[in-house]
């Protein structure tokens, strides 16, 4: 039986899990504020009082087009990635901090990186390239990466488990809702198509970040309003998305729901604008597979917002979607939410990379 230690290193947290060989959560640590330097002592407390840990996996944002499946830790992978810090430089830094903290308590335990570019490596070139010159594009290595690939693959198996029927049937449109968000078309298991790209900024409407934007008005306001690059990149990442719109601190669903159900016009605008981008993207994504048996709803808000979901779905019933109101309402995830007379099943399934990243980081060391 292999005890997994799983190791989410965010942009400013860090989140430890391990998982028996049955993938029982058998212990957890979370550290809500973590720098990647200090929290030694609570990081050691932790893992004397484990009884086991035979393997470590690692949560590694971006991989590049180098890393496209899980892969054990050396020094040399971990400079690897270390140089891949360009792409994510929220969150790429903060893995290798994670590596690097996991490798001194625990120097004789093998590791491996699983990736959340992986999913998508493998995106058809009509869906994966840049309409850029062509040289730009192999020199700069520019290509739509797309991300929270452990999440669409976790929620794409569980769709398929939850149905009854092979995953290698179905065509599944995941939508991963929490601060970032981004949809996946997912068609018999693999990626086809999906809402981010070259960075975490493209696609949906996110809490803190802009989704999708006219490059033109990110030049013109360069130009024009006298924006540097580094005040450009601050507002996009940080202060745009529900936050900017709705002027709610950090963007949270729950706090704009609320606003906008009192009455607050900002807030409804917000939501509003969430929603019809969520509702584009995931027709696009159902275009993108030639039809759809499933659409599956994960992340923070994907679990827990009912509103979400109906506005989601609401104006989707000629794509065959529509939800059950009483049982959207009350949904507790995984749950069917479908309305009896749809054709497509909607599903609300619990956000689970732990056990992605578990499954990947045994078959890693089992090769």
């Amino acid at each position: 039986m292999t005890f997994v230690l799983v190791v989410n290193a965010g942009s400013s947290s860090l989140k430890l899990r391990v998982l028996n060989g049955d993938d029982d959560v058998v212990d957890r640590l979370d550290l809500e504020r973590w720098s990647g330097e200090g929290e030694t002592e609570r990081l050691e407390r932790f893992l004397r009082g484990q009884v086991r840990v035979d393997a470590v996996g690692h949560r590694i944002v971006h991989g590049g087009t180098e890393f496209t499946d899980p892969v054990v830790i050396d020094k040399r992978i971990r400079d690897r990635i270390a140089a891949l810090a360009e792409l994510a430089p929220l969150h790429q830094p903060r893995g290798v901090a994670g590596i690097d903290a996991l490798t001194r308590l625990l120097p004789d335990t093998p590791a491996v990186a699983c990736f959340d570019t992986a999913f998508h490596a493998h995106l058809p070139a009509p869906a994966a390239t840049y309409a850029l010159p062509h040289d730009w594009n192999h020199r700069y290595r520019l290509r739509r990466y797309g991300f929270h690939g452990l999440s669409h693959a976790h929620a794409a198996s569980q769709a398929a488990r939850m149905l009854g029927r092979p995953i290698t049937e179905l065509r599944t449109v995941t939508a991963h809702l929490g601060a970032g968000a981004s949809l996946a078309a997912v068609d018999g298991g693999r990626s086809v198509d999906t809402t981010m790209g070259f960075t975490p900024l493209a696609g949906l409407v996110m809490a803190t970040r802009t989704g999708s934007v006219d490059p033109g008005l990110v030049l013109w306001l360069a130009r024009h309003a006298g924006l540097d690059l580094d005040r450009l990149s601050d507002v996009l990442e940080h202060e745009s998305g529900l936050a900017g719109l709705a002027g709610i601190p950090g963007g949270d669903m729950r706090e704009l729901e609320r606003a906008a159900g009192a009455g607050d016009e900002r807030a409804t605008l917000a939501f509003d604008v969430y929603t019809h981008r969520l509702r584009r993207e995931i027709a696009a994504m159902t275009a993108a597979l030639g039809g759809l048996d499933a659409l599956v709803f994960t992340g923070g808000v994907g679990e827990h917002s009912a509103r979400v979901r109906h506005a989601a779905a609401d104006g989707l019933a000629y794509l065959g979607i529509a939800l059950d109101r009483d049982l959207n309402h009350n949904a507790t995830p995984d749950a069917d939410i479908t309305a009896p007379q749809a054709d497509v099943r909607t599903l609300v399934v619990t956000a689970r990379e732990d056990l992605r990243i578990a499954a990947d980081t045994r078959a890693a060391l089992a090769r």
